[in-house]
Formats: structure tokens, C-alpha cells, sequence
């Protein structure tokens, strides 16, 4: 059976159980298809994922894979595939179970890969999937997001946030938001504005924003509900039994819980494709300097300024 390159591991646990290690390449089994990666990008759930935060849904098999953000070319196809054929450059994303976009190869749902747009690279697309579509559900589905509201990001310059950011201006509202003093410059280049430091007080800005979206988990509820214009919405994206409690009770209140659909990767490619948003990419290694480069992302929250790619070349 053929072999690849992968990281991997073998428990639950911290930065210290990940290994590079080979693996059988999987097989595409009815409605999937076998990806030859070209480029993954790490996000904050990856190592929640491998320190067992999800372990209700994926279980106690090892070894298992890590990376959910993908781009690369279509190897093989499975039984049912009508939508993509070999050769095809695509993107996507995995679910927690299956994993290893941090590898050679993989195996997606046809469900979770669109077209990766032409003038779009292989790195960039791969920093799409995990932030953008949780930002889009964010200002779509729970934010209901209309042209011409005022929107407050927390995190603007984070993954989430620069993507919440960009693509509510794409879609004609006004955006504030806050982000580490650093970065404040960059945020007023991208038409950010008001930027705010990360130690910012809500109090003047009361009954401001139709819709805030706490990417930075930066807002406690009350604080946040407090910057809302009569019928305004805070949108939470990081689910919590505290939150979805709080949301039976406010209706201004929504947590989302995103989830990975086709139509959604296809709104990102156009998006991209447009220009209407972008992905600053910090740092790119090879498959084989990763696993330090994901401790060092993990424990010291560096580099910053944009995503960790990892090549297998």
C-alpha cells in the first residue's frame, strides 16, 4: 500500500505528543475524493481538536491526523464523486474526525471542496476555509447582516476577525473593532474604523452597533450587549453551555456553531476571487520543520500578522 507523510499522534495531549510520522494514503470511499495537498493552514482548533476538546466526536482511535484547512489537486475519485474529477484544484475543509490536512495526502466529502479559484494560490486558499466560513455564518446566519448597519469586530486582525471585518465591508456596512495597539495602523489601512485597543471600554460606545461579533472572545456577554442599537445582535462564535443558555433567554444574543457546506467555500472563492478579501499569511514551513512551528504558534502565539502555512514540499 502506497505511503505518505504525516502529523500525527498517538494520544491526547499537549504540543509534546505530535510526531511526523508515515501513513498509509487513505482511500476516497463513496462520495469522497483523495487530495494531494499542496498547502494547509493551522488554526486555534487544531490543537484543541489533538488536546481532546472534541473527544466526544472523535474518539479514542490513534493515530490520528491533524489540520482541517486545505488546498491542493484532486488524485482520486470514489464511487458516487460527480462534481470533481482528477486533476482539479480545489480547497476545503475536514471534520475533527478524519483530520490530516497536515499531510500529503487526504480524504474530503465532495461536500467540503470547491474550485479553487485561478488567480488564487495554493497557500491562500488554504487559509480560507476554518476562519472565513465561521465568519460568514457569523454576520449571514445568526448576524443577519444588512447593508448600511454599523458592525464592531473584536479581533479585527485575527483569522476570524480580519475575515468578519472584510467581508461585512464587502457588504456595505461600516466596521469598527478592536485589535492590539501594534496593529492599530493596519486596521485603519484596511477601512477599519474606529480601531480601539484590546483594553477597551464599552461605556462610551453604548447603543452604537447593529451587530457585534465577539471573534476575539474578548466581550463578556453583558459588556457586549451594552454596545447593541435597540434590536441589534451579538453574535459569539465560540460555543459554550453558558452561551447557548443565555441565547434561550436573548433573543440579541446568538452563539454559532459553524459548520462546513460547499455553498459557503463557493461564497469564499468568489469573495477571493473579487478581491474583497484577503488572508496575510506570517509564515510558511515545509512538512518537515511543522510540528515545531505548530508548538511554537501553540505556546508563544507567534508568529503574528496573519497564518501559519505548512507546504509538504
Amino acid at each position: 500500500m502506497a505511503t505518505m507523510r504525516r502529523i500525527q499522534y498517538h494520544q491526547y495531549g499537549g504540543p509534546e505528543v505530535m510526531r511526523l510520522e508515515t501513513a498509509d494514503v487513505p482511500v476516497p470511499g463513496e462520495g469522497q475524493v483523495l487530495v494531494r495537498v499542496r498547502a494547509a493552514s493551522a488554526n486555534k482548533v487544531d490543537w484543541g481538536i489533538r488536546g481532546g476538546g472534541m473527544r466526544v466526536f472523535t474518539g479514542r482511535r490513534f493515530p490520528r491526523g491533524m489540520g482541517g484547512d486545505f488546498a491542493g489537486v484532486v488524485e482520486q475519485v470514489g464511487p458516487g464523486v460527480t462534481r470533481l474529477t482528477v486533476g482539479d484544484a480545489v480547497f476545503g475543509g475536514v471534520l475533527p474526525r478524519p483530520a490530516g490536512a497536515f499531510g500529503e495526502f487526504l480524504v474530503a466529502s465532495e461536500k467540503r471542496v470547491a474550485a479553487k479559484p485561478a488567480g488564487l494560490s495554493y497557500e491562500k486558499a488554504a487559509c480560507l476555509p476554518t476562519a472565513g466560513v465561521t465568519a460568514l455564518q457569523a454576520l449571514r446566519d445568526k448576524g443577519g447582516l444588512r447593508a448600511g448597519e454599523r458592525v464592531f469586530v473584536t479581533g479585527c486582525l485575527g483569522g476570524v476577525g480580519l475575515m468578519a471585518a472584510q467581508l461585512a465591508m464587502a457588504r456595505g456596512a461600516s466596521v469598527a473593532g478592536s485589535c492590539r495597539d501594534s496593529a492599530r495602523d493596519d486596521a485603519l489601512a484596511l477601512g477599519i474604523k474606529p480601531v480601539f485597543g484590546s483594553d477597551l471600554d464599552p461605556a462610551p460606545l453604548g447603543g452604537t452597533f447593529d451587530l457585534v461579533v465577539d471573534a476575539a472572545d474578548a466581550l463578556p456577554a453583558a459588556m457586549g450587549l451594552r454596545l447593541l442599537k435597540p434590536g441589534g445582535r451579538f453574535v459569539d462564535i465560540h460555543p459554550s453551555l453558558s452561551g447557548y443558555a443565555r441565547s434561550a433567554v436573548n433573543r440579541r444574543y446568538r452563539v454559532l456553531f459553524g459548520a462546513f457546506r460547499l455553498r459557503d467555500f463557493e461564497e469564499l472563492a468568489r469573495a477571493a476571487a473579487a478581491g474583497e478579501i484577503t488572508v496575510p499569511i506570517a509564515r510558511t514551513v515545509p512538512l518537515t520543520e511543522a510540528v515545531d512551528a505548530l508548538a511554537e504558534l501553540e505556546e508563544k502565539h507567534t508568529p503574528k500578522g496573519g497564518k501559519l502555512v505548512i507546504t509538504p514540499l
